[in-house]
């Protein structure tokens, strides 16, 4: 890509082949001239590049051969740009330099943080934080995102969201303090992964299912690690990579999923089921001797092959545990607001009973004739001295 200056905009011109935008993004804050398009075929592929990032209602002007001694000029929109008849390719398309709303919001952001990170009048806590400082922030603004999501409470979606964005302009602010690299660097590789990775979208691949479009990505995606002989491709480090990032239970699944599509896989479900039992075993008798970290290793065998359960009835465990956290913590609400007194205060049989009753008040309309199942922690056959569950 080349650029030259141009006296009517703040940005240089972007010179570019068409072949460029297959391999990377197109800057819009910058006006752009596409050279070198030669059929009407790569002015539609052009065109389906150009949508990820402009709006069909983008005002484009065409150029015809430049190389004649005049070229004729089309003012057309993005969505039109396909549409003009008679056109002596090769052509080049002009594109004038964007600035959307969403653009200028996210630079008024990274405007106050960097505002807040300056010396000389910014803020002393911003101004302490380091970008091992702020991952807790990240981590908790994260879970707090997926949980206003799983509320469906759009304003607090939008709330936590904003949160969440916070934390990444924060990083990408000191990172480009120290030059290493900047909210611009983190948009445009992203976008270009995005384009690469969609080749039935941005370029002339055909798919006909979901499966395919996965094939692909993990293929392209292999094919990038390939290109960079000086990181790791063995599983093992890619496993690693995961156990480090994701709290465990998402790692637990990401490296049961990872670990199966390499083969090491029971050939039915029937051999997950026997290793669950067998780790059940296991921890059951480790639960009898006197080794804390024998039991530990053995719940954790127990709870990875619950896992592997999970993943071969398509089922996510973390949205199953958060759902079961969510369910236990309605229950008790429920139960303290049909007592009066405090909940250690009760027998057994009360909170049994009050149990009970909140299980059945939160129960579908319609359900399958099952056995009640027992309150947590609760034996009817056994009394809990301390009174509570």
């Amino acid at each position: 890509m080349e650029t030259m200056a141009n006296s009517s905009v703040d940005a240089k011109l972007q010179v570019m082949p068409v072949s460029d935008l297959l391999s990377q993004p197109l800057s819009v804050q910058a006006p752009a001239l596409i050279t070198q398009i030669g059929s009407e075929a790569t002015l539609h592929t052009l065109k389906a590049a150009l949508q990820a990032q402009l709006s069909l209602q983008q005002s484009v002007t065409l150029l015809d051969d430049l190389n004649t001694p005049s070229p004729q000029v089309y003012h057309s929109t993005l969505e039109q740009v396909t549409q003009h008849q008679g056109l002596a390719f090769p052509v080049s398309l002009y594109i004038s330099a964007q600035v959307s709303a969403s653009a200028i919001a996210v630079q008024q952001l990274a405007n106050v943080v960097s505002h807040l990170r300056e010396p000389d009048g910014g803020c002393p806590w911003d101004l302490a934080q380091t970008p091992q400082s702020l991952t807790p922030y990240i981590l908790e603004e994260a879970y707090e995102t997926v949980d206003a999501i799983e509320q469906g409470d759009t304003d607090h979606i939008a709330d936590e969201l904003g949160d969440l964005l916070l934390q990444i302009v924060l990083q990408a602010q000191i990172a480009s303090e120290q030059q290493n690299f900047t909210l611009q660097t983190i948009a445009e590789a992203i976008t270009a992964k995005l384009i690469r990775r969609h080749p039935h979208v941005f370029g002339d691949l055909k798919v006909d299912s979901i499966d395919q479009v996965h094939a692909n990505w993990e293929q392209i995606k292999a094919d990038e690690e390939q290109s960079h002989p000086d990181q790791p491709t063995y599983l093992s480090h890619k496993l690693q990579r995961y156990a480090r990032s994701l709290p465990p239970l998402m790692a637990g699944l990401k490296l049961s999923e990872k670990t199966a599509a390499s083969g090491l896989e029971w050939e039915t479900i029937d051999g997950v089921w026997a290793k669950f039992y067998e780790e059940l075993a296991e921890f059951q008798e480790a639960l009898l001797q006197d080794d804390i970290a024998h039991q530990q290793d053995e719940l954790g065998d127990l709870i990875f092959t619950l896992v592997n359960i999970a993943r071969w009835c398509q089922l996510d465990p973390s949205k199953a545990l958060r759902s079961t956290n969510t369910k236990l913590i309605e229950r008790v609400s429920h139960i303290e607001a049909n007592t009066s007194k405090p909940l250690t205060e009760h027998t057994l049989q009360e909170l049994d009973a009050l149990w009970q009753q909140a299980k059945r008040q939160s129960a579908p309309a319609i359900t399958p004739a099952t056995p009640a199942d027992p309150s947590p922690g609760l034996d009817a056959n056994h009394t809990n001295d301390k009174g509570a569950p």
